[in-house]
């Protein structure tokens, strides 16, 4: 009787951690988890149920290692908030499958993404025919956003966090130069003020850091 009582105590005390754990790392919905996200959730579920298949075992010998992965997760989140390069090479960059109407079959094969893949994604967006579509873009999480033809100009992202994206200054046949200008005519001459910078039909929308 007391395994069973112990086995129920620690049920529910690692579930009340594991949660408390989980909302400390962040939230972020379950499809956009990074591998690294994915990695230590499984990870912390692991040690969780052999702690409770394991009840003679001193709990501590799995909180510790539960703290500690968390304490990973938490700093990885933060070099990642502060550097692009970071998380690009953690998560990933978005990549355009189709571009202008024109699908990019060197970018599928280096993401490995198959037509059939590319078929599924565009019915699940309700869209019938690869005609209809402008541009799509996969996302790191392994979305698809789907722009179809004669709908809102897509809006691509010129600066994040004071760094000009120049990738998306050429998906736009614009130059760094003629970003520059744009802001200086504007008032806005110092990059690194920007928070949030993009193209749309035109015209550039910016949020500046901290602004109240």
């Amino acid at each position: 009787m007391e395994l069973y009582i112990a086995i129920v105590a620690r049920t529910l005390f690692l579930y009340v951690l594991i949660v408390i754990i989980f909302r400390l790392m962040g939230k972020r919905e379950i499809g956009e988890l990074s591998i690294l996200d994915l990695v230590v959730f499984i990870m912390i579920a692991e040690m969780a149920v052999q702690a409770i298949e394991s009840p003679e075992d001193p709990l501590l010998h799995t909180i510790f290692p539960m703290i500690i992965l968390m304490s990973i997760q938490i700093l990885l989140a933060y070099i990642s908030l502060k550097s692009q390069k970071f998380r690009e090479i953690m998560d990933g960059k978005p990549a355009v499958i189709i571009n202008q109407g024109k699908i990019d079959e060197e970018e599928m094969k280096k993401q490995r993404y198959n037509f059939d893949d590319l078929l599924i994604q565009l019915r699940d967006k309700n869209v019938k025919n690869v005609s209809d579509v402008e541009f799509a873009i996969l996302e790191p999480s392994g979305k698809l956003s789907v722009l179809e033809k004669n709908k809102k100009t897509l809006e691509w992202p010129l600066i994040l966090d004071g760094k000009v994206q120049e990738e998306n200054l050429g998906k736009i046949n614009k130059t760094n130069l003629w970003l520059r200008q744009q802001l200086r005519e504007l008032g806005h001459r110092d990059l690194k003020q920007i928070s949030y910078c993009t193209y749309t039909n035109g015209t550039l929308f910016i949020d500046l850091k901290d602004e109240k």
